[in-house]
């Protein structure tokens, strides 16, 4: 696995160009920190560590009709959230729906990473991978893809697991030879 990177995540049972759709673009932003993004999506079972999780916790509690989505948006990692919040949050419940979001990618994602240097060089690429994604006609969710449950809107309609960078521009001819140039083989 590189240091420094971009993923791409695709969700099988999800198509787009006769393939599994791309449903997330992401990279790390600090140094050497491509590995450690990848543990915080995947293994690590804590949702205010990944975005990520928590929009896939957010889908999953809100088809449910749970009443503890507004409980899963808080965020304690600030001091302040931590004691305010203390006597709400449900750690055993908790994590059984941080299992179950874990269980959910495991099986239903895998990803491909592009090894890029440079800080500015992976958020312009990503940018442009997202921008490229979400404008695609062809690349919209299913009927059943699980983010159509989403608490938000821009996950519901633009068919990916996140909300910044879309509708961007996307990617140029001079891009893609680029990316061509960082697909870790």
């Amino acid at each position: 696995m590189p240091r420094n990177g971009i993923y791409i995540l695709y969700e099988k049972g999800e198509q787009g160009h006769g393939g599994d759709r791309i449903v997330r673009i992401g990279t790390d932003t600090g140094e050497n920190q491509l590995r450690s993004r990848i543990f915080q999506h995947f293994v690590n079972e804590n949702k205010n560590r990944s975005i990520f999780r928590k929009n896939i916790g957010r889908a999953m509690l809100n088809k449910e009709n749970s009443p503890y989505l507004t409980i899963w948006n808080y965020d304690p990692t600030i001091r302040a959230n931590k004691e305010k919040y203390k006597d709400v949050i449900d750690k055993v419940f908790e994590s059984k729906i941080e299992k179950q979001i874990s269980k959910y990618m495991q099986e239903n994602f895998y990803f491909v990473l592009l090894e890029v240097g440079g800080k500015n060089n992976r958020l312009r690429l990503e940018e442009k991978l997202i921008g490229t994604v979400s404008n695609c006609k062809l690349c919209k969710p299913s009927s059943t893809w699980l983010g159509s449950s989403s608490s938000i809107s821009k996950i519901r309609e633009g068919g990916l697991w996140q909300v910044q960078g879309l509708y961007t521009a996307g990617l140029a001819e001079k891009d893609l030879q680029e990316i061509e140039k960082c697909l870790v083989k």
